[in-house]
């Protein structure tokens, strides 16, 4: 067996639809006072980066996937994504 990779992921963590944002909507109800008069739907949420060592993108995503959902990510209220690249790519 070859020896794992090296992969980057980048975890994305937003609160479901319906689920109140109020850090959201701060954020929207600021932003007139910067002359950005155009931007609605604002919602807040946070990512999370980190490399993983796995035998191929396949499992790096399947990895990442369990650390997003059993650990970053309230399932009750909140969704995930999760995006892998090789180590030294653009995650």
């Amino acid at each position: 067996m070859a020896d794992p990779a090296l992969f980057s992921v980048l975890v994305e963590v937003r609160l479901r639809e319906g689920i109140a944002d109020p850090q959201g909507a701060t954020i929207e109800r600021a932003l007139p006072a910067l002359g950005l008069t155009g931007v609605t739907g604002v919602r807040a949420g946070k990512s999370f980066r980190f490399d993983i060592a796995a035998a191929d993108d396949a499992d790096a995503l399947a990895q990442a996937t369990v650390v997003a959902d059993r650990l970053l990510a309230n399932p009750v209220i909140e969704e995930s994504s999760v995006t892998v690249h090789p180590a030294g790519g653009s995650a």
